[in-house]
């Protein structure tokens, strides 16, 4: 059984697959403070939870963007798990071209995401990652992965309006009874929810006059459901697309 790990700057997202089947996955909050020996018991005890082992695992692939934990989970994975991780970084075999300028500076993440979406949906794509930060990923139909566009996710612009005005709540992010607000909670919901699905039907349109009309638009990450509800330029909805890319990136590197 292969583990996956995508320690993000929110979320750490882990997977568990047979094969190139996912049985099991986990969404936890990542937690700066938090030691290996914190990170260890707590694989452990996931593990435990569904009758699993550490002898149970054949491997464990690691995409990170957050640099100082990325040593404390490798660590946790090495004394707890008793497995070295496959890291996602320079000189890892992932089948695709990198056209960036600094091919180093793409996050482990988007570099998964577009691993999987050429593997299982082909390209050109747009492949959208609805994170800590929206991320716009250009990926060509021969595998070339372009750059892309990035943006504050939609979570971050709500704490922005919440720490940053006097008046304003904290709002969840859901669909308001109508665009115009009647009042500030439904006129900070329409604003959020809606302002964001125009913004990423502006940018995918704009991404496909560079692609081609051929695109595909793949979205991921927490909130790719809510956002795909309001509109029907989204045509894949991946919510493990990431997972997915580091088990076919532990392959290639077998």
């Amino acid at each position: 059984m292969l583990l996956t790990i995508d320690l993000g700057n929110t979320n750490l997202t882990i997977g568990l697959y047979e094969g190139e089947t996912l049985v099991h996955h986990w969404r936890l909050a990542t937690e700066d403070a938090r030691m290996p020996d914190e990170y260890g018991l707590q694989f452990l005890g996931l593990l435990t939870h569904i009758g699993k082992t550490p002898a149970d695992l054949t491997g464990i692939c690691l995409a990170s963007v957050v640099p100082p934990l990325t040593s404390r989970i490798v660590q946790a994975c090495n004394e707890y798990l008793k497995r070295e991780p496959l890291v996602v970084d320079a000189g890892v075999k992932t089948g695709i071209k990198i056209r960036y300028e600094d091919p180093r500076a793409v996050g482990a993440d988007r570099v998964a995401d577009a691993v999987a979406a050429l593997t299982l949906y082909g390209g050109p794509a747009c492949i959208i990652d609805f994170g800590t930060a929206t991320t716009f990923n250009a990926l060509t139909k021969d595998g070339q992965y372009l750059g892309g566009a990035i943006t504050a996710g939609i979570n971050l612009a709500a704490d922005a309006l919440f720490t940053h005005t006097a008046k304003l709540a904290r709002v969840d992010i859901q669909r308001p009874p109508s665009v115009i607000g009647r009042n500030t909670v439904h006129a900070m919901q329409s604003g959020l929810l809606f302002g964001y699905v125009s913004m990423v039907e502006g940018m995918v349109a704009r991404f496909r006059k560079e692609l081609g009309d051929d695109m595909k638009v793949i979205a991921t990450g927490g909130l790719a459901e809510i956002i795909a509800k309001e509109t029907d330029i989204i045509q894949v909805i991946a919510p493990w697309l990431t997972l997915d890319g580091l088990r076919i990136i532990w392959q290639l590197n077998q």
